[in-house]
């Protein structure tokens, strides 16, 4: 499990990133780095992590069901993730 101040220092740089997401767009589209260089860093995407929504798990992330692979192969046994079975040949 990751650290509650990781969780919600992931959870600021979200909101930090959808205030400032037009603006950074615009000023991009404009080439004024110097106003870009005004905008606090955690607002950029690339400072986004993409985690776990069950356990906070950076690694082995699978993006289009948003869990990790650990979490993917539990929810998938016991046959909670909807169409998704264990290959058997």
């Amino acid at each position: 499990m990751a650290k509650e101040s990781i969780k919600s220092r992931q959870n600021k740089r979200r909101k930090l990133f959808l205030k400032y997401y037009k603006k950074r767009n615009n000023l991009k589209k404009k080439k004024k780095y110097l106003e870009l260089q005004k905008i606090p860093k955690n607002a950029s995407i690339v400072r986004l992590k993409n985690l776990c929504k069950i356990t906070g798990r950076t690694r082995g992330y699978i993006r289009f069901f948003g869990i990790s692979r650990i979490e993917f192969r539990k929810l998938s046994s016991n046959g909670l993730i909807p169409g998704i079975k264990k290959a058997s040949w």
